[in-house]
């Protein structure tokens, strides 16, 4: 009898297309991705109001996609958004992958790869309730990574940073999905010569234009040594992020090629940190679970550009 070895994923959004896409290269399912992922970029569309749906009530919409006799169909379900008018959006729920085909010591014949959606798989892995899961990287910056003098500059640092007795988690590979939070700054206010680096702003005394969620990140990245002298600037209800930092003078925003900030009359600067979502791992769970840790090294073995590089034992 086979198991079914389950991995926390998100519900929605690139992170989740990413883990899509590595699962399909390895597992060759590449049909099973690219249902799930047109269908959340469809119903993302209907809930940003851009597309009309052929079923105006989302609860019909909801059945349509996830009423099947098919075990290995994926699942869908309804999660609040935060849209004035659009209270539910459809999300990825669950599916089951049949690993028959997967030549890999340690899972049995009859095995199911299970992937599940969760609105924080990082803290579905800390509190033991998954062994594998898939997460942004910046959420384990934002939660679990010590905060010290010296900047956090790669991805592949971050378990060094991360206190054993504070949490299980542990990253174990990347999926190469790379944006880079940035520094940027306004012609008036970035230096005339020199790049618009960590130097620069080790220098710099004033307001620094972040995201509010990405504080202790940026804490994290720049090291609380160059902050001294600087203080964090929102940006204003309603009003992009650009064009915060734009008023502010200097800021940070994740950017994938900078095309918006320079259309906002944005320097861009030196590429302070690479945001990637990254396999992890709950080190308490692997290491008692043979089937669990096979699946770990059958999907960090998988080839990517990616920022980070951890050894997988």
């Amino acid at each position: 009898m086979g198991e079914r070895i389950p991995i926390a994923v998100p519900r929605k959004g690139r992170p989740l297309e990413s883990v899509l896409d590595w699962v399909a290269r390895r597992l060759d399912v590449p049909a099973l991705a690219d249902d799930i992922t047109s269908t959340l970029r469809h119903e993302k569309a209907v809930t940003k109001g851009t597309v009309e749906p052929a079923q105006s009530d989302v609860y019909h919409r909801l059945a349509t996609y996830s009423t099947t006799d098919d075990p290995f169909a994926p699942e869908y379900t309804l999660l609040r958004d935060d849209r004035a008018g659009k209270p539910r959006r459809i999300v990825f729920d669950s599916v089951s992958i049949p690993l028959d085909g997967i030549d890999v010591d340690g899972i049995s014949p009859g095995s199911e790869l299970v992937l599940v959606g969760r609105e924080e798989p990082f803290r579905a892995l800390r509190t033991h309730e998954f062994a594998l899961g898939f997460d942004s990287a910046d959420l384990v910056l934002e939660e679990v990574v010590a905060l010290q003098a010296d900047p956090l500059e790669r991805i592949a640092d971050i378990n060094a940073r991360i206190d054993p007795a504070d949490t299980d988690v542990q990253v174990v590979a990347g999926l190469g999905d790379t944006v880079y939070h940035t520094l940027m700054a306004t012609p008036e206010t970035a230096p005339s010569s020199d790049p618009i680096d960590r130097t620069f702003l080790e220098d710099y005394s004033g307001s620094l234009c972040i995201t509010p969620r990405y504080e202790r990140l940026v804490r994290a990245v720049l090291g609380t040594r160059a902050l001294e002298g600087i203080d964090f600037q929102y940006p204003d209800d309603g009003l992009e992020e650009e064009r915060s930092i734009v008023d502010t003078g200097v800021g940070i925003y994740l950017t994938v090629t900078g095309s918006t900030a320079s259309e906002h009359g944005l320097l861009l600067g030196e590429r302070l940190f690479p945001s990637e979502t990254v396999l992890m791992e709950n080190a308490a769970e692997t290491s008692s679970n043979t089937a669990v840790a096979a699946i770990r090294s059958l999907l960090a073995g998988i080839e990517t550009d990616s920022e980070l590089e951890v050894a997988v034992s």
